[in-house]
Parts: C-alpha cells; sequence; structure tokens
C-alpha cells in the first residue's frame, strides 16, 4: 500500500504530521520451518494447492495497520460494508465466472480435489455450475469480520480465527503456526521515489519489484526518446502510440529491466539487491547507448552481468486493486492478492475464507517453472520470515507542484508491471483521459521468454503502406527481429486521473467494475 498524505482530518493515531508519504508492506511471509529446500522433494502441487503453499496472512494486519496510524474512524464503521457484504453476498459476474471455469479445469484433472478442497469446490465454484446473474454468498466471512471489528488484528492471529486457521493447516500437513501468525510484522518504509517527465512517482521497493522495474525502464526510455521526456511535455500524436518507433523503444527498453529483474531482485533484507546501481542516470545511458532502431540485441545483451548480487522475482494472479484520492488531495494506492485464482483452495470453513498460495511465488524448485511459467534462481528461496517477491506496482504520481496527479494499479501477474506503466503513460505522453487510459491497447515483453505480446487490436493495426500494400504493427515488429504473439489482456488497470480540478476514474474494461465516489 503506498501512501500519499497531504492535507485533510488528522489521523487517529501513529502519524506525527503532515505530510506523510509512507508505503506499508504487508506481504506474506514464510512459516519459521520452512527451508530453502522444503519443497525439493514435495509434489508438484505442493506450492501452489493445500496447506504447505501457505504463507502467513498478511491483510488483516496491513488493512488495520493503516487505519489506526493513518485513518481517521474507527473500526466498527470501517468494517461495516464489508460486513454487510459478506452477509448479503455478490453477483457473479462473467470475471468470476472465467475464474471458475479455469479452476475447473484443475479440479478435473485432479479428482482428488474435489474431497480435499470440498468447501471451495461446492461453495465457491458451485460444483462448476456458477452462471453470470447467480448470488455467491459466505456469511461465514460476516463472523470472522465482526471478530476483528470487535477485538482488532488479535482476533485473527492469536483469537479464535488463529485458532480456525492452524486447525485448517494442520489437518491439511501444512507447517503454518500460531506462532508464525503471532510473529506477523507490517513493515512500514520509505517509499521508492523517481522521476520521469518532470514527474514525481511514488512506488514500493522490494520485495515489491513493479516500482524498481518500471523506474529503470522509464530511465532507459527517457533516454532512447528524450522527446518524449520533457517539460512541458509535448502534445504527441495518437497515432505515435500505436507506432513501431515508440512501441520498440518501449519493448527495449522493458527487456533491459527485466532482465535485471530476473538476476538481481530480492527481498532487499535477506538478499543483496544493487537498487542503487539499477537506478542510476549512469546506468540508464549505458544501457540506453545499446539502443539499436533498427533491431533487437540478442537476449543476453539485455541488463546487465556484473552488479555482484541475483535473485528472481515472481508474479501474482488472483489479484485486486484499489485506488483512491480526497478532496485534500490525500491518495492510497494498494494492491492485494492471494496468488492463483482462488488461492491454495484451502478454505477455513468455519469462517468461510480461502487461504493464499504464496508459497509459490518464492523459488520452489531450482529447475522448474513457477505457476507462470517462470524459472528463478537461488536467490528467492524460501527462507523463515522470508517474503516473497511480486509484481504488484501500485503507483502515485505527482506534478510539477506536488500535488497527486495519477494514481493507479493493477492485476495480473507479470503484466502488472507493464499495464501500469502504459496507463501513466497514456496520460502523460498522450493526454488521455482514465478511461481512454485504460482502454487503449497494450504491449507486454518480460524479457524471458523472448516474446512480444500485442493485445488484438494493436495485433491487426495497420501502420503504413508500402506499393500501396498495407503493413501491420507485428510485421514491422517482427522485422526488427521481435517474435511477436497476441494475447486476450494485459493486465486490469484501475486508474484516477486529477484533471481540470476534479477527478476522472476509470475500470479497466477488460475486467470489468465501475468507479465510485461522492
Amino acid at each position: 500500500m503506498v501512501i500519499h498524505l497531504a492535507g485533510g482530518p488528522t489521523p487517529r493515531t501513529g502519524a506525527a504530521g503532515l505530510p506523510i508519504d509512507i508505503v506499508l508492506n504487508y506481504r506474506e511471509m514464510a512459516p519459521a520451518s520452512v527451508s530453502p529446500d522444503y519443497f525439493d522433494k514435495l509434489d508438484k502441487h505442493a506450492s501452489t494447492h493445500g496447506a504447505k503453499a501457505v504463507g502467513v496472512p498478511g491483510t488483516v494486519a496491513g488493512l488495520l495497520y493503516a487505519l489506526d496510524h493513518y485513518g481517521t474512524l474507527d473500526r466498527q464503521t470501517v468494517m461495516a460494508p464489508a460486513i454487510r457484504a459478506a452477509e448479503h453476498g455478490f453477483r457473479a459476474d462473467k470475471h468470476y465466472v472465467d475464474e471458475v471455469r479455469d479452476a475447473l479445469k484443475e479440479f478435473e484433472s485432479n479428482p482428488g480435489f474435489k474431497m480435499r478442497f470440498q468447501f471451495v469446490w461446492t461453495r465457491y465454484l458451485k460444483e462448476g455450475r456458477v452462471e453470470v446473474g447467480d448470488w455467491i454468498r459466505f456469511p461465514e466471512q460476516a463472523a470472522a469480520l465482526r471478530l476483528i471489528a470487535e477485538q482488532g488484528a488479535g482476533a485473527f492471529y492469536e483469537g479464535p480465527i488463529a485458532d480456525a486457521i492452524v486447525e485448517t493447516v494442520r489437518r491439511d500437513s501444512g507447517p503454518l503456526t500460531r506462532d508464525d501468525l503471532k510473529g506477523f510484522k507490517v513493515a512500514p518504509v520509505e517509499v521508492l521515489r523517481f522521476t520521469f517527465a518532470d514527474r514525481t512517482f511514488l512506488t514500493p521497493p522490494l520485495p515489491s519489484s513493479g516500482g524498481v522495474v518500471m523506474a529503470e525502464a522509464l530511465g532507459i526510455f527517457a533516454r532512447i526518446m528524450p522527446g518524449f521526456d520533457r517539460s512541458p511535455i509535448p502534445a504527441v500524436d495518437e497515432t505515435a502510440h500505436s507506432g513501431v518507433e515508440y512501441n520498440h523503444a518501449l519493448v527495449e527498453s522493458l527487456k533491459h529491466a527485466f532482465a535485471d529483474r530476473s538476476r538481481w531482485l530480492g527481498d532487499m533484507p535477506l538478499v543483496g539487491a544493487p537498487v542503487a546501481n539499477l537506478l542510476s542516470p549512469e546506468y540508464h545511458k549505458d544501457r540506453a547507448a545499446t539502443f539499436k532502431p533498427y533491431r533487437t540485441l540478442k537476449p543476453d545483451e539485455y541488463g546487465t552481468k556484473e552488479l555482484g548480487a541475483r535473485s528472481r522475482s515472481i508474479e501474482d494472479h488472483g489479484t485486486s486493486h484499489l485506488c483512491t484520492a480526497d478532496g485534500w488531495g490525500n491518495a492510497v494506492a494498494c494492491t492485494e492478492t492471494i496468488n492463483l485464482g482462488f488461492g491454495s483452495c484451502l478454505a477455513v470453513e468455519k469462517y468461510g475464507f480461502i487461504l493464499n498460495d504464496q508459497m509459490d511465488d518464492f523459488t520452489t524448485h531450482l529447475d522448474q517453472a513457477n505457476a507462470f511459467g517462470l524459472k528463478q534462481p537461488a536467490g528467492n528461496r524460501p527462507a523463515p520470515g522470508k517474503r516473497p517477491l511480486s509484481s504488484m506496482t501500485p503507483a502515485i504520481v505527482l506534478d510539477q507542484q506536488g500535488q497527486v496527479q495519477i494514481i493507479a494499479g493493477a492485476s495480473g501477474g507479470p503484466w502488472i508491471i507493464t499495464g501500469t506503466m502504459q496507463t501513466i503513460l497514456n496520460v502523460l505522453l498522450f493526454h488521455a483521459t482514465a478511461g481512454e487510459a485504460v482502454q487503449w491497447p497494450r504491449i507486454h515483453h518480460q524479457w524471458n521468454p523472448d516474446l512480444l505480446r500485442l493485445e488484438q487490436s494493436l495485433y491487426d493495426r495497420v501502420t503504413s503502406t508500402e506499393n500501396t500494400a498495407p503493413v501491420s504493427l507485428p510485421a514491422q515488429l517482427e522485422r526488427l527481429g521481435h517474435r511477436v504473439a497476441r494475447i486476450d489482456a494485459v493486465a486490469n488497470v484501475q486508474v484516477i486521473v486529477r484533471e481540470r480540478g476534479g477527478w476522472e476514474a476509470a475500470c479497466d474494461p477488460r475486467k470489468g467494475g465501475r468507479p465510485a465516489g461522492y
């Protein structure tokens, strides 16, 4: 959670004064008994399904820490809408139905899952018979939320909910204990702050890799295409957004940043990660100097192999992002995840919620890819109390006067970084409205695999003609050496933009939803 407080009511406790820029890291932690080789001899589902996949949950601690230190209302008031939602339920939309159908493939190919994860099979998946408009209700969650509203985080980490979590994990032979729950800590840390186009970006530091990757990619991009990065920013013809020049420069910048992400990033306290080197102007200038406008580089020419540390970053899937702003100019960008669509599929039945499968965000097997097809080196192996890396990229962008201009973030695994970054660029460089910024088609390249993915409308885009014959964007990019493929969606982005003295907000049509406010 990235928090920017500029004014308004004084927080109830904790905050000494305004302004405040802070990141709350409440990423899950590995249980104390988990060693780097914990998953080596376990079956292929151990890190994605069941109790061994569960990291110590952080959401309750993180949200209540934010409320206690930076909020102005009491727990009962804040939690009342969530309690009502649990009691009354919600109607399944297309996205929920699609998630159910994806999960059904796993359940059908692993018949034992239906008994082992019976609560999820019958209540969340409705045995595969979920249709758009069906009511999905979990009144058991209301009981848990009431306990938390009355007793605070202790109800979850030391009280009756903790008992139910530990018993659920024990029955499925998992390692998480009451001491693990009791020992969970929220880490308030300084924001990762960088500038691009005379704007100040506020993003999380490691173990969220998104801010580091975005800062490096934008630093390189600004030097490859300096005309896009000056103040006042020039009005850019919208056709440039789908042009070869812009997309080639953007992809080459991303490939450098993702290559370094693969080699160097880790949980900072436990793995030396040379972030200062990766984000230095000198390094960005050096990488930009390798740019070839007429061709791509060989894969091993991206990033650098000489920084002196190593690790690998991971992805999220069962993820949500929210942005919020108020009349005083305060802003929050918050990304939450349980990893895969239905987490570990292991439910705490008494209270109706699913436990995460964040352990797969570690390097569980050195010679195998994780659930997102990524292979990772040893620096991201699990260890007691260690937090796995993520692709989360909650971001707040301040204008030249220090006021909030953009709040953005996304869900969607490795596509989170590229989706968030392009949405912000659409506003800053192409003067898009909030709705246009999330709607315009996007690209994705994460260096490995060496594959450039284009959303449908970009894949079909004709950008020029030769001898009266149309030439598509993919064909032009392939001539430069890119391997191009089509993709349905690059992340699901939420954004708020301050424009003409007010706020514009948009939810990504790729996932649905709508903004709300007063």
